[in-house]
């Protein structure tokens, strides 16, 4: 298993409440993996919001695998008005 530290913004931290989650993955999991997770716990709240992914501090194109005591960031897009 490895322990995955999630960091939730604006419309994720709505949805599911909390600015931080910790959360344990199976070995081999995902950022895709873990997106589907975050949805799941966001009961339907963010199916219509698109997500960008920063693994590590540094944002990534692709579907990356996890490792032990990375720090993922889930950012909805920029909102103004």
């Amino acid at each position: 298993m490895i322990n995955i530290n999630v960091k939730c913004f604006s419309q994720v931290k709505y949805a599911l409440g909390k600015d931080e989650l910790n959360l344990e993955l199976e070995v081999g999991a995902t950022t895709l993996d873990l997106e589907k997770i975050i949805r799941e716990k966001a009961n339907g709240k963010l199916d219509s919001v698109s997500l960008r992914i920063a693994l590590n501090q540094k944002y990534i194109p692709h579907e990356t695998e996890l490792k032990d005591r990375d720090e993922v960031a889930f950012i909805p897009p920029v909102q103004g008005g």
